[in-house]
């Protein structure tokens, strides 16, 4: 098996650098990813992530031990997909087995793969491996909400090592991102007590709740992008069109509107009536909370997928504060053009 050099933290299913991101912007901390996909690993070195292309299911651990004190792993899922043709389903009981199997430091994985409806699934088992080996400090794990009864098995098991663990599902609009984007979160640690990071907005904002909290409203697509619209609420961009699962695009009426088809998302502004909305590569990565000129790479559709399933980075960047027990980023809300 290939091996990778060990940093403090590691950061596997890296994509295009969403984790990365939010952890250099807001917290001033380097993380090595690793991922397979061509495209995403160039647009993640093109921004200056230092990343190591390789099939996570391939890298050696052992050259890693004692060296990794954070674990970042945004698996993909798609024994818990409602997507496409939902084979992956039918993989869920082989998925739990591995968890169980890599828990206890037998690797069945190759067994289990022959029984698989889809090869992919098992994926979603690996983070189980390098945390078995490497017991890292921390741990933080992402998905579509519906992976959250994956997230739950693996907390059952961390706890049984002396892990403190929260899970649930967390709105990357209530922490400034201009979209209402719904993910599963894992948060361990063998260091703290395990909880969520405090929301910084709110639907419609708070002027001041028991414990005198301020909250902003949502931000909207129009905000995010800095288009000048007045009226609030506008739209935001809403991942996943209501479904979940599996490579989680702009829903289909926001894709299409990315990929300049005739089909434009609008908002209204104080006029009442639709404005058109042209939404380039840049800006997809804008309403996801990337810098504006972050160095997308790769085909146009690439770049929007891409864009579409990376982890936003200020939601990521809150999520590791909670989790690392770091200060909460002091932007709270998302970067514009």
């Amino acid at each position: 098996m290939p091996t990778v050099g060990a940093p403090d933290t590691l950061d596997l299913f890296a994509g295009p650098g969403g984790w990365s991101e939010g952890l250099r912007r807001h917290h001033s901390i380097a993380d090595i990813g690793i991922e397979w996909d061509a495209a995403a690993s160039r647009t993640r070195a093109a921004a200056g992530h230092v990343t190591v292309r390789a099939d996570v299911a391939q890298i050696a651990t052992a050259p890693m031990r004692g060296r990794i004190h954070r674990l970042i792993a945004s698996p993909p899922c798609q024994a818990w997909s409602r997507a496409g043709k939902q084979l992956g389903l039918r993989d869920q009981p082989l998925v739990h087995q591995a968890i169980d199997d890599l828990a206890r430091g037998r690797d069945s994985r190759a067994a289990l793969l022959v029984g698989c409806e889809d090869p992919r699934s098992l994926l979603a088992a690996e983070p189980m491996r390098y945390i078995h080996d490497l017991r890292p400090e921390d741990v933080v794990m992402e998905e579509v909400p519906d992976a959250l009864p994956l997230f739950r098995h693996y907390a059952e098991v961390l706890r049984g090592w002396g892990y403190s663990t929260w899970c649930g599902n967390l709105n990357a609009a209530d922490f400034g991102v201009p979209q209402s984007r719904r993910r599963a979160i894992l948060i361990a640690s063998n260091k703290r007590t395990a909880q969520p990071p405090e929301p910084t907005h709110t639907e419609h904002g708070e002027e001041g709740n028991l414990f005198g909290e301020f909250r902003d409203r949502w931000v909207s697509m129009a905000e995010g992008l800095g288009w000048g619209a007045t009226d609030r609420p506008a739209p935001t961009v809403t991942a996943g069109g209501g479904k979940t699962g599996g490579a989680e695009p702009f829903p289909t009426q926001a894709r299409r509107a990315l990929e300049g088809s005739r089909e434009r998302g609008a908002w209204k502004g104080r006029s009442g009536a639709a404005d058109t909305a042209r939404i380039t590569v840049l800006e997809a990565g804008v309403l996801q909370s990337f810098p504006g000129d972050y160095p997308w790479q790769g085909t146009q559709t690439k770049q929007y997928e891409q864009a579409g399933n990376a982890v936003p980075p200020l939601l990521a960047a809150h999520v590791a504060a909670a989790a690392f027990g770091l200060r909460q980023p002091q932007e709270q809300v998302a970067s514009v053009l």
